[in-house]
């Protein structure tokens, strides 16, 4: 069992604190749904988890079993097993899927795939996904409709295998189709060698992905935890009712997006 642990998390971009005390724990063979309004911090906890530098870390910690990866780049922490799914795939011109993964999966293991077993398990996940039989040749999300670049991360984080999948609304733009096919693909990879760190604002992702945790962020910090009722009391009455039972005030302002690719950074400033 691996353990994704993150401490007492602060950090803020720029000037402004968006993460202001995040605790949670995720196990392999767990998954934990978070949900929260515009705004929130949702997407900068992935971002932060996955050393993306625009965000500064002001105090706290992120362990992986039980050892810090603050000090480490993007890439060292994805070859300890962190794989975040972007909210907004970038297009990658000049450069085909099938390269890019087989890129990818010697980067993070260190061994270099033989070709038959590569092809072996590309084909089969993207039969899996229902994806074109062309996608190998094609370049990387270059001329992709929003559904087709989720379920090329998924692709991606089904034959790198992962310990910790961070999925950020993977859900956004998806039909219904799709929505079944990526969130039946993620469910069939929870077991003792993967967890999930799932980011969502509908509960119709998790009629496919069943969490073991759900939580609630507003203000940058983690308000309450629960079980699947949670998902049920969020989709009949928002976040209203959270501001009423705890006395808070929900700040509305849109969250910042960062499309940055994280791979370009070598290194990490978030370090206080």
């Amino acid at each position: 069992m691996d353990v994704l642990e993150i401490k007492d998390l602060h950090a803020r971009v720029e000037e402004k604190e968006i993460l202001k005390g995040i605790n949670l724990t995720i196990k392999t063979g767990e998954v934990h749904a978070i949900m929260g309004p515009n705004g929130a911090g949702k997407s900068t906890l992935s971002s932060v988890i996955m050393g993306q530098p625009r965000y500064k870390i002001t105090s706290g910690d992120i362990l992986l079993n039980g050892k810090s990866i603050l000090n480490l780049a993007v890439d060292e922490r994805a070859r300890l097993g962190l794989f975040l799914a972007y909210q907004y795939p970038m297009e990658v011109p000049g450069v085909t899927n099938s390269d890019f993964i087989r890129a990818a999966m010697k980067a993070t293991s260190g061994k270099n795939p033989s070709l038959f077993t590569f092809i072996k398990e590309y084909d089969k996940a993207t039969a899996e996904l229902k994806m074109p039989e062309d996608l190998a040749h094609r370049y990387l999300n270059e001329g992709f409709s929003g559904g087709e670049k989720k379920r090329n991360e998924i692709l991606q984080m089904k034959m790198l295998k992962p310990k910790f999948g961070i999925l950020d609304e993977i859900d956004s733009g998806l039909d219904v189709d799709a929505l079944r096919i990526v969130g039946e693909n993620v469910y069939s990879m929870v077991n003792d060698s993967f967890g999930c760190l799932l980011i969502t604002h509908y509960q119709r992702l998790l009629d496919y992905i069943k969490p073991t945790h759900v939580h609630v962020l507003i203000n940058g910090k983690i308000v309450k935890t629960g079980s699947n009722e949670l998902i049920t009391k969020i989709d009949n009455y928002g976040y209203d009712w959270v501001k009423e039972e705890l006395g808070i005030t929900i700040d509305t302002e849109e969250e910042k997006k960062t499309h940055a690719i994280l791979g370009s950074c070598a290194h990490n400033p978030n370090v206080k």
